[in-house]
């Protein structure tokens, strides 16, 4: 049987995993827009251009684009490597929050259009295609993990709520905090 005991170990691996992805996921954003020529600043949740910088519409796209080509490598790699490797919960957490991130993402497009309904939008394809695509691929992904490793219901109700709470706090915090990395 496959080691699915919720330690605090395993609790500190979930909150790594929502910090990492968060920072890496809009660290690719503002990497993005400066390497297209645009000051911009990161945030915990966000970055936005420096007053006075417009991205042309072509320029916002790849921008919003290129963050969840960068989560689905994520999700990407830990399922290739969980799949070949073998199973290893610790890292497991990067593939659930991978597809939690992109999912909450593609929810959130009922209030304001997040990366993939931008681009969506952009292309002609509408709010939700790209967010439905990529929230598919991505559950996918934990499908197959879980379902080959058996992985049962209580381990991935507390990978859930261990994820969704790092991941409100790490929200939180930058709405009210509005917390600058660069």
């Amino acid at each position: 049987m496959n080691d699915q005991k919720v330690s605090v170990k395993y609790i500190l691996a979930g909150i790594l995993a929502v910090v990492l992805t968060w920072i890496i996921h809009e660290l690719t954003h503002w990497f993005t827009s400066e390497f297209l020529g645009y000051e911009t600043i990161l945030r915990l949740n966000g970055t936005s251009s420096v007053e006075g910088e417009n991205p042309t519409e072509i320029h916002k796209a790849i921008i919003s684009i290129s963050a969840p080509i960068i989560t689905i490598l994520q999700g990407l790699i830990v399922f290739m490597l969980i799949k070949s490797r073998g199973w290893n919960k610790y890292v497991y957490p990067f593939l659930f929050t991978a597809f939690y991130m992109r999912f909450l993402a593609g929810f959130m497009n009922l209030i304001m259009p997040n990366d993939e309904a931008r681009v969506g939008q952009f292309l002609g394809i509408g709010t939700f295609t790209l967010s439905i695509i990529v929230s598919g691929l991505l559950f996918f992904m934990v499908y197959k993990i879980s379902k080959q490793y058996q992985l049962n219901w209580k381990f991935q109700l507390w990978t859930f709520i261990i994820i969704l709470l790092a991941s409100w706090i790490l929200i939180l915090s930058d709405q009210f905090f509005g917390i600058r990395l660069i």
